[in-house]
């Protein structure tokens, strides 16, 4: 095989449709494009999720729900995760530095506690967020908390 030899795969490479070469074509007048209408111009762009005249999908379905623009997401974690997650990343406080320098959550994220489980070790939080039933498990642990603005 030598590179003067190559060829396209047979069947693999079509003739180009020539449009608008004179009428001998069988392409000509209109080329393939029909009569008149904005369909036939040059520059003709359809309007996105225009259908026809039909009554588009985005105003056939209703509106639905709502989104609170001041609702805070946290990243939550449960008193049953923390042991082992001070386990594997061997760190000494569960605070928002440590758990992003360890890639657990965003530089962004705000971490929220929650009771779920048990802690067995005393540790320090600096979180964001805290549930009650957590916050008294902790500090029965002899643990503490700091909340973060």
């Amino acid at each position: 095989m030598q590179l003067h030899n190559l060829k396209p795969a047979e069947g693999s490479v079509h003739k180009q449709k020539r449009l608008g070469r004179g009428e001998a074509s069988g392409k000509g007048g209109t080329s393939t494009k029909g009569n008149k209408g904005g369909q036939s111009r040059a520059g003709y762009k359809s309007k996105m999720a225009h259908e026809g005249g039909q009554m588009p999908i985005q105003r056939r379905l209703p509106k639905r729900g709502f989104k609170n623009h001041k609702r805070i997401e946290y990243k939550v974690f449960n008193l049953g995760q923390i042991d082992a997650l001070i386990d594997t990343y061997g760190i000494s406080e569960f605070s928002t530095e440590n758990l992003y320098a360890n890639g657990l959550i965003g530089k962004t994220d705000k971490v929220k506690i929650l009771g779920n489980g048990e802690l067995t070790g005393k540790f320090i939080f600096k979180v964001n967020a805290i549930s009650e039933s957590a916050k008294s498990a902790i500090e029965a642990a002899g643990g503490s908390v700091e909340i973060l603005k």
